[in-house]
């Protein structure tokens, strides 16, 4: 598809991401989600490829690309017709990373950043708690200073990666009496003493593992703090953006698959004497699909330009996240009507594409979270860019 944003080098990269992903992960689908893990060894293909860099520096052993390749990236991985793999490379490149990135020291970069790059290590990043979801200023995890040392307790939940991680990105209150201002981002080793991951069994996302995280103590360096101390809400802020556009990402690539797979599934299947892909209740039907899909899709590139040019499109990627979540959903619903009997057994790869859609209009953000922020942009004229000029 031709598109403004895009030249014949995305083309190109958009061809090698989908070998990849059809030779490489999707043959492997049934066995991960059965299995409910990802082997270690696709991550470093995956870095082998470059495909865990692509908006990294190459001074970090990135592709140091535009927003777009990540674009992209994002939609291909779907094609692995696994929503638990999507979300555990996305988390990985694009959310767990990208304030080691921003604020991270050079030695928190060498430990950590490169060798995710490079695919050897996993990432995890660890916000939410049991009872805190997204409320940042609320979480309850603490941070204490003890010598040339940090000591951690509490808990997360709903951490992607949280069980087979190398690291965590951990939010923690180093400063109690205040709220959103007392947060720090802090990294801690996986295995580390006193820090227990605790598998959750999930409805769908079957290949990715979520866990619940519990900490007892835990001992991490002073060293590991990313940036400063007591800034670390609005590092995580600024990382919201480009977590709600990779689900948007992932959303229209989903959609793009289930679309496929379902039309060749109507080709085949014959009633009354003709392919049931030419009834016109089918077809208008479907036709609504594919234009609420473009629609989808040019708003998620407008928000990516955005975030592109330095803008602080915090409005327009939680419009993004919402329609492309609230669309996926409707239309795996759709595509399982159109399959029939069939698309309700596990046989067809449309069912697990329905468990695995509904989580997308809850992770990163809630669709009711995200149509309060947009009523906050729109109707109380809040102005977000004001946690970027904060830091």
């Amino acid at each position: 598809m031709k598109s403004v944003y895009m030249n014949e080098n995305h083309d190109i990269f958009r061809q090698s991401v989908r070998q990849f992903i059809e030779k490489e992960v999707a043959p492997h689908a049934n066995e991960w989600e059965e299995n409910r893990c990802i082997p270690k060894a696709i991550w470093q293909r995956m870095g082998e490829l470059g495909f865990l860099g692509i908006l990294f520096p190459e001074t970090l052993g990135g592709s140091g690309v535009d927003i777009f390749y990540s674009m992209i990236f994002l939609e291909e991985i779907a094609r692995s017709k696994m929503g638990g793999f999507c979300a555990a490379v996305s988390a990985q490149e694009f959310i767990s990373t990208g304030a080691l990135y921003q604020q991270g020291s050079d030695e928190l970069k060498e430990l950590y950043l490169k060798t995710s790059i490079h695919g050897t290590h996993v990432g995890a990043i660890a916000i939410s708690e049991p009872n805190t979801g997204s409320d940042v200023a609320a979480i309850q995890t603490t941070a204490i200073k003890d010598g040339n040392e940090w000591v951690i307790n509490g808990s997360k939940t709903w951490i992607t990666n949280g069980v087979y991680a190398d690291f965590y990105v951990v939010a923690c209150k180093t400063n109690k009496e205040e709220g959103a201002g007392g947060i720090s981002l802090i990294v801690v080793k996986g295995k580390t003493p006193g820090l227990e991951a605790k598998k959750l069994k999930k409805m769908g996302w079957h290949s990715s593992d979520t866990a619940e995280l519990f900490f007892d103590q835990v001992r991490t360096p002073l060293s590991h703090l990313i940036g400063e101390e007591n800034m670390g809400f609005y590092y995580i802020m600024q990382t919201f953006v480009m977590e709600r556009l990779s689900v948007a990402g992932v959303c229209i690539g989903a959609a793009v698959v289930a679309l496929e797979d379902t039309l060749a599934y109507m080709e085949s299947r014959h009633a009354f004497g003709k392919s049931i892909n030419r009834f016109q209740a089918l077809r208008h039907r479907l036709a609504d699909l594919f234009a609420e899909l473009e629609s989808v899709r040019q708003l998620t590139y407008h928000a990516a330009w955005l975030h592109e040019q330095g803008e602080h499109a915090v409005r327009e990627s939680s419009m993004a996240k919402l329609m492309a979540s609230e669309f996926l959903n409707k239309v795996v619903s759709e595509c399982v009507q159109f399959h029939g009997g069939f698309g309700y057994v596990e046989e067809y790869p449309i069912a697990r594409a329905y468990r695995d859609a509904k989580v997308c209009s809850i992770v990163a953000g809630t669709s009711e979270i995200m149509r309060e922020i947009i009523a906050k942009t729109d109707i109380d004229k809040i102005d977000f860019s004001a946690f970027k000029r904060r830091i």
